[in-house]
């Protein structure tokens, strides 16, 4: 259950067929981790959370310049139980080259890593085929292999536009980390929705024990500068669906951690953030129509809840200024990590780690100081002695799974 993130609040699509430019005609969609539920989306299908990050700040004696993304999907998978990714989606990582540090996120990607997958064979893998769309220009590798559970990481090795990229793709540990039952309570308490309660001490990490479906990709930065001095991107992933008539549909999109349920409420708002992408955040920020006027509600409801943590009007305006378009960006110049830095918006610029409390430094961010901390750590013990195991030392680094 992972309150995916930051106020994609933005936007928008209320009525998702008033999009018109920025996606068309979409059918209704959503994630069951909390952020919009539907009755006919499996959870091959669901995203939980994105990392990014310089692979030789999780790894020393990584090489100098590659770059790590970690894709998770099938949330609550139980241990000792295999998973599939979906045969009829494309799941993407998507990736904008950033001029500065303090330059307004377009949702424009200039890189697409795009990974689609065959029906399981009887070993319980499935052959994957990776494309890479690069400024227009199209690379594709087949045949690379998922791990089945029980088995060594088979790390795929492949060329894409003449630069090495390594692939897994298989189970592994959920290795978020969230006492996500306390939390709202504690939200509704805030609310004004039921009794007003603070985090227990030590939370219970929801997400201990379980299992989720990775894809992990090691791409070096000069593959997504393709010839740019730029060392700062933004990045976002989607999954898409495969309709009847052989067209894709976007059915999820998630960058930062932890937001966007956090702030907004209603079921269909939530189920709408799925199908749009960040350049319509972009568009509505900037007042253009129909994205404006699409996303007002979303974005006012997201600011009641806000102020309802104990922010003024003007710093709530000030917080969904930093967090929206929703994208992660990182600057491939300094240590990674979530909490390292902020930009001029207040925006975090170094990506994200697998460790990372992205929680505590949301609450704090969120509530102006007031909650710092769920009182959960990766480590433990937390409530019930849950822990997560060990992050790897090398690729894939997501933990073996339960």
């Amino acid at each position: 259950m992972k309150i995916k993130n930051t106020i994609r609040v933005g936007l928008i699509a209320l009525v998702l067929s008033a999009i018109g430019g920025f996606g068309g005609s979409l059918f209704l969609r959503a994630s069951d981790h909390d952020d919009g539920e539907v009755d006919t989306k499996g959870r091959n299908l669901n995203l939980t959370d994105l990392y990014v990050f310089r692979e030789r700040d999780q790894n020393p004696n990584a090489a100098e310049g590659d770059l790590v993304f970690i894709m998770n999907t099938n949330p609550r998978s139980v241990a000792r139980q295999q998973y599939y990714f979906s045969t009829t989606a494309r799941y993407e990582f998507k990736v904008t080259r950033i001029g500065n540090n303090d330059a307004p996120a377009t949702g424009q990607s200039n890189v697409v890593l795009r990974f689609e997958f065959s029906p399981p064979n009887p070993r319980g893998q499935q052959n994957i085929t990776v494309t890479a769309i690069r400024d227009g220009a199209t690379a594709t590798a087949q045949n690379l292999r998922t791990t089945a559970i029980g088995t060594a990481p088979i790390v795929n090795q492949v060329s894409l536009g003449g630069t090495a990229v390594s692939v897994f793709a298989g189970l592994r540990e959920d290795p978020f980390f969230f006492d996500v039952e306390q939390f709202f309570r504690v939200r509704a308490g805030l609310a004004g929705l039921g009794p007003s309660v603070g985090f227990r001490s030590p939370g219970l990490d929801f997400t201990s024990g379980y299992n989720v479906n990775s894809i992990v990709v090691r791409v070096p930065r000069q593959f997504l500068q393709a010839g740019t001095p730029v060392t700062t991107f933004d990045v976002w992933q989607t999954i898409s669906a495969r309709r009847p008539d052989g067209t894709y549909a976007q059915v999820e999109r998630l960058a930062r951690p932890a937001v966007n349920e956090g702030l907004v409420l209603t079921n269909d708002f939530l189920n709408a953030l799925n199908g749009v992408g960040p350049d319509f955040e972009a568009a509505a920020l900037a007042g253009q129509q129909p994205a404006a006027r699409i996303a007002g509600p979303i974005v006012g409801e997201a600011k009641r809840t806000l102020l309802a943590l104990g922010n003024s009007d003007a710093r709530a305006t000030s917080l969904l200024g930093a967090f929206l378009p929703d994208v992660m960006r990182i600057d491939t110049t300094q240590p990674s990590g979530y909490g390292n830095a902020l930009n001029g918006r207040g925006s975090p610029i170094r990506g994200r780690l697998i460790r990372d409390d992205v929680i505590d430094i949301t609450l704090s961010v969120l509530s102006n100081g007031a909650v710092t901390t769920d009182n959960v750590s990766y480590d433990g013990p937390n409530l019930g002695g849950r822990g997560h195991k060990p992050v790897l030392g090398a690729f894939p680094y997501v933990p073996e799974p339960n």
